[in-house]
């Protein structure tokens, strides 16, 4: 058999190995094992017709990569990497659209919260407490808008850490389990989180202290407020893989969509403990920092979770895309 005609007949059957093997796609253990043997027969009829063609070279990588997947066992360093560097900036990848979706609508109720505040004096005291308006005002008033924040001593500083710590885990933990039924649950607490940073910066602009308070709270809420978001995405994506199953059963995709949210949710878990380290240990000199150097720290947080949440996924989809379709390029086989 001619070697295009070889790879025509095959293609479909060798792509679909691969996106096993380097995209995490599922497959069915019954066609995983007839793939299996399947490769392996197609490396031997390429080693024999095709000693020195780049197919071969291919062939060889596919099984190389497969039998490392199926038989060796990854210590625990290589396999905490490779999920950091690899499985959930893929499945960030796949599940981008729900991320997107997560921040279109955290952007639009911020907007609602913003503009609710403007237009009625009682929203914000609605959403925030009286009790928690009337102090902030007083602090205003001292010169020290986020004196919520301050706390000058060193177990003062572990204590909020570790407080702060455990209450965001639990929010985010919150956040993505109420998707499990459709992902109302998830939407409500998105809704609602949301509507109160509107309400809670409109307070401040309307004191005249917008900036000031952006220096202080953003140090941590850049990190915790994304993280929220990404919580968010992964609640929808478990609550909506009872709608959209795909070519699975709504259970199997259930188990599915849940394993693969569950990691993305896991993955914003070092965020949050790095944006309570940096509440309970950076945020309250604010008052005494420079605001350039406020905003050097807001700008760095979220530029690095932007770039693991956003643009890494990108990066690694691109480095990991199928290998068999430059190779049919080079063949011209569409």
């Amino acid at each position: 058999m001619r070697e295009i005609a070889f790879i025509k007949q095959n293609k479909d059957k060798w792509e679909s190995f691969e996106n096993y093997l380097f995209n995490n796609i599922s497959i069915n253990p019954d066609t995983l094992s007839d793939l299996f043997i399947q490769i392996n027969n197609d490396i031997a009829y390429s080693n024999t017709h095709y000693p020195k063609s780049k197919l071969n070279i291919y062939l060889n990588a596919l099984g190389a990569a497969s039998y490392q997947k199926i038989y060796l066992k990854k210590s625990s360093i290589s396999t905490i990497k490779e999920f950091w560097s690899k499985e959930v900036p893929l499945l960030l990848y796949e599940k981008r659209l729900y991320i997107y979706f997560t921040f279109i609508l955290f952007f639009v109720f911020i907007l609602i919260g913003v503009f609710s505040s403007i237009y009625d004096e009682s929203f914000i005291r609605g959403i925030l407490g009286d009790n928690y308006v009337d102090t902030t005002i007083e602090n205003i008033k001292k010169g020290d808008p986020a004196a919520v924040y301050n706390n000058h001593s060193k177990i003062g500083n572990l204590n909020s850490f570790v407080s702060i710590t455990i209450n965001n885990v639990r929010v985010g933990i919150l956040m993505y389990i109420s998707g499990f039924l459709i992902g109302i649950g998830t939407f409500k607490l998105l809704f609602f989180n949301s509507i109160m940073v509107g309400a809670f910066q409109t307070m401040f602009f309307k004191e005249g202290q917008l900036l000031k308070s952006m220096s202080a709270i953003w140090i941590h809420g850049s990190m915790e407020i994304f993280a929220m978001n990404i919580e968010a995405a992964a609640g929808f994506i478990l609550g909506t893989s009872w709608i959209f199953p795909g070519s699975f059963t709504r259970f199997q995709s259930f188990i599915k969509n849940g394993k693969e949210s569950l990691k993305i949710f896991l993955s914003t878990i070092p965020f949050t403990i790095f944006a309570g380290l940096l509440e309970g240990f950076t945020t309250q000199y604010y008052n005494e920092m420079p605001m350039f150097v406020a905003f050097a720290i807001i700008f760095a947080t979220l530029g690095l979770i932007l770039y693991y949440y956003i643009f890494f996924p990108i990066r690694i989809h691109r480095k990991h895309k199928n290998t068999l379709k430059n190779m049919l390029e080079e063949y011209e086989i569409q």
